[in-house]
């Protein structure tokens, strides 16, 4: 199994001993919810567009109603299944996939922490680390683009991962994992950002979201 399929199978599993009601770090979202966006994403490009296309959310609605209705083991074996052969989401895996189970995972497994306190994440394995490495450089190139700071993404062992965005330096050091949730603007995380206290508190009120 890939690392992609690896980090699926963990989340269905905690999907299954959560149960569907549980909230997740997606504002308003429970697990359900979220195993439908899932299935919706990679199984339903139909529908999935009108996230993006207003006039298609009519239509979004009413396939997520369809699945929001199955029963949940039902909706979990189409989560763990993952997308048909044909789509692109199973041709390129490891490209398109990985981070988005990790911090699906992630959202669901953080569900009803504080967003201010502090919170001790799962500990990754190295290979899973290093692999977060790649799609870190590309959400944080989409999310941080509009930046009120140049903010440079380092990790605990002291590399500069990415440096994106335009005025004062901040740094924000994690682990690679941590950061690719902080740069999706997940909270709570465990990472620390350092730098002038008005760039600090500029980034900190600036939107990280594709």
């Amino acid at each position: 199994m890939s690392l992609a399929r690896d980090e699926r199978a963990a989340l269905v599993e905690s999907m299954r001993e959560s149960g569907p009601d549980v909230p997740t770090m997606c504002e308003g979202w429970t697990a359900r919810d979220l195993a439908v966006h899932l299935i919706l994403r990679e199984r339903r490009p139909d529908a999935a567009i009108g996230m993006f296309v207003p006039f298609l959310a009519g239509h979004t609605r009413s396939v997520e109603r369809e699945y929001t209705a199955k029963q949940w083991p039902d909706l979990l074996d189409l989560v763990l299944n993952g997308p048909p052969w044909y789509s692109p989401f199973r041709l390129l895996d490891s490209v398109l996939n990985l981070a988005e189970m990790f911090v699906h995972h992630e959202d669901l497994l953080r569900g009803g922490a504080d967003p201010d306190g502090p919170f001790l994440p799962r500990k990754l394995t190295p290979q899973l680390q290093k692999a977060l490495e790649r799609p870190l450089t590309m959400v944080a190139r989409a999310t941080l683009r509009s930046s009120p700071a140049r903010v440079t993404l380092g990790s605990v062992d002291g590399r500069e991962l990415v440096t994106v965005g335009r005025g004062d330096a901040v740094s924000v050091t994690g682990s690679t994992g941590e950061l690719l949730l902080w740069a999706f603007g997940r909270a709570p995380v465990d990472v620390k950002v350092t730098g002038p206290d008005a760039a600090v508190a500029a980034l900190a009120n600036a939107e990280r979201s594709v």
